[in-house]
């Protein structure tokens, strides 16, 4: 697929800082560090053009705008970008949002707002969300706490994940598949095998 350059000069500052990110990770899952550093790394390897490339020009330039505003640290901009984008089903708006939500960035921290957000775009197959969904459940955060559902999204979100961000999904998925009983573990593959994505309209 041919790149913009200055989308290849984009996703290679924001895959570099990713790396940064994943280096200065602390092992130990106990270290909720770790899991901060491995989600941010995983948004920044996820910022592509190719998502770019699919949507709508006029989307894909506001998208561009809030992906701007989001790396630039401005995320009142960027949430106000994204809000629109959202609601019309732009899963990487969606995304992005929910993330907002989730850390207090540019709008008030609500876990409840931020999974409706991720939910709509895990549902739409976009993987970070998936994966951002499946840590919700795993920690009731906005959602009852469902450590089969957790599991089902971040097995989806680790198959689907690009291979940067697979090995650290991986970890996540494995460290939450210990606290499942067997029963548990075959269900959650259950409901990922049945699972399609959907796309709004």
């Amino acid at each position: 697929m041919w790149i913009p350059s200055r989308d290849r000069t984009n996703l290679a500052q924001v895959q570099s800082m990713g790396s940064r990110m994943m280096s200065e990770s602390r092992p130990g899952l106990d270290d909720g560090r770790l899991v901060r550093s491995l989600r941010l790394a995983v948004f920044a390897f996820a910022i592509a053009a190719p998502m770019l490339a699919l949507a709508a020009p006029a989307s894909a330039q506001s998208l561009r705008q809030g992906v701007s505003a989001f790396q630039r640290q401005d995320y009142a901009r960027a949430s106000r970008i994204f809000i629109p984008l959202a609601e019309r089903g732009n899963a990487a708006a969606q995304t992005y949002l929910g993330f907002l939500f989730e850390t207090g960035r540019g709008v008030p921290q609500n876990y409840t707002e931020a999974a409706m957000w991720y939910r709509r775009a895990a549902e739409q197959g976009d993987s970070r969300a998936q994966y951002s969904l499946g840590l919700l459940y795993d920690r009731g955060f906005g959602v009852p706490q469902n450590i089969v559902e957790a599991s089902k999204w971040l097995n989806l979100s680790t198959a689907a994940a690009p291979p940067p961000a697979r090995e650290a999904r991986a970890r996540i998925r494995d460290a939450v598949t210990t606290k499942m009983t067997r029963g548990e573990i075959a269900q959650a593959r259950l409901r990922a095998l049945e699972w399609a994505p959907s796309r709004e309209h």
